[in-house]
């Protein structure tokens, strides 16, 4: 396991803790790690100090620091109920189609494959690509709570 110093666009500092480096970038990539302040996708890993284990005593585990928690209003609860709906109606009646995402899309709007709902795996760029050449697109909202 790994602990990252992390930073979302708003400087809102945290850590949390992954398998693997690996891991921590699929995930970010994914958008699957968030600020717990402001649910900003938009996150980095900042420069920390390693922690090397001393071969001589017995190492000593820190306790976990509390993270933030936040009580949801109704109207919030609401909001996640409705993106989480959405989120299950996408993948419900579409085709995943994984990481081939942004070629079957593109071969969809160019007619060179059958037009049908389908959703999968793209980075910004990939996205931001596939809207410069006017093909729509819509990330899959993730709700925070789905991910704990």
């Amino acid at each position: 396991m790994i602990k990252y110093a992390l930073a979302c666009e708003q400087a809102h500092e945290f850590e949390s803790w992954f398998p693997s480096s690996e891991a921590f970038e699929t995930q970010r990539k994914r958008g699957f790690v968030t600020c717990p302040y402001c649910n900003s996708a938009k996150v980095e890993k900042q420069i920390m100090a390693p922690s090397v284990a001393r071969t001589d005593k017995t190492p000593k585990v820190p306790a976990p620091e509390p993270q933030p928690v936040a009580v949801l209003s109704e109207r919030e609860r609401g909001m996640r109920a409705a993106l989480r709906a959405l989120r299950e109606h996408v993948m419900k009646n579409s085709e995943n189609v994984g990481k081939g995402f942004v070629e079957e899309a593109r071969k969809m709007h160019y007619g060179e494959a059958e037009e049908r709902s389908i959703y999968g795996e793209a980075d910004l760029a990939e996205a931001r690509a596939l809207l410069e050449e006017g093909i729509d697109v819509l990330p899959l909202p993730a709700v925070p709570d789905d991910r704990n």
